[in-house]
């Protein structure tokens, strides 16, 4: 959820640099102050309740010629997690109903196939590593945008834009106290910026 997260949709014929095909596979660089994992829950039918992760970096191998063989992968500290309201926060990462973060502190994922679906759009399954369990992950993401990155200290690199939702069972990793009350299915959607690497 880091070093990672969606070259996928790389594949498209509009390239990360928005002009001629690279020669080879190249690095890009998440953008930590510009990517968030934002994740949502059902709260007993009454609420639905929403936190994130953000702050993480990650890193896309690009593919021009072969836009299918390029990868994505992330890494970051479980407790960076924010809820919006500390007692929940402290509860999902230090009482021990949850996350185990003195065994299993990383969560990461690493890409092991993209799908195209259209010009701007893929499906990326990967292995999502969570409280200690490795589960696949699909990745259901959209480029937004490619070209000159404009701002400093980036100014003229090559950059792209992606959002990206998928669905994590907390059964699955551990993290199933109080389901289905609260419910076991979370949804997340991301928001990436990403770098070409000098």
């Amino acid at each position: 959820m880091h070093k990672t997260l969606l070259p996928a949709i790389l594949g498209t014929a509009v390239t990360l640099s928005g002009g001629a095909a690279l020669a080879e596979a190249q690095t890009y660089m998440l953008d930590p102050s510009h990517s968030q994992i934002v994740f949502s829950y059902n709260h007993a039918g009454f609420s639905t309740s929403h936190g994130m992760f953000s702050g993480f970096e990650g890193e896309i191998q690009f593919d021009s010629e072969d836009p299918a063989a390029s990868s994505v992968s992330v890494s970051f500290p479980a407790d960076t997690m924010i809820t919006g309201w500390q007692p929940r926060s402290d509860h999902f990462l230090q009482s021990g109903d949850f996350f185990k973060l003195g065994e299993f502190p990383e969560v990461t994922f690493e890409s092991t196939s993209i799908e195209l679906m259209g010009e701007t759009t893929a499906r990326i399954t990967g292995d999502l590593t969570l409280n200690g369990v490795t589960k696949p992950l699909v990745l259901d993401a959209e480029m937004t945008k490619s070209g000159e990155y404009p701002f400093p200290p980036h100014q003229g690199k090559a950059a792209a834009g992606f959002n990206a939702t998928g669905t994590v069972v907390r059964s699955d990793f551990n993290l199933g106290m109080f389901a289905p009350f609260v419910s076991d299915e979370v949804q997340i959607d991301l928001s990436i910026e990403a770098i070409a690497a000098e």
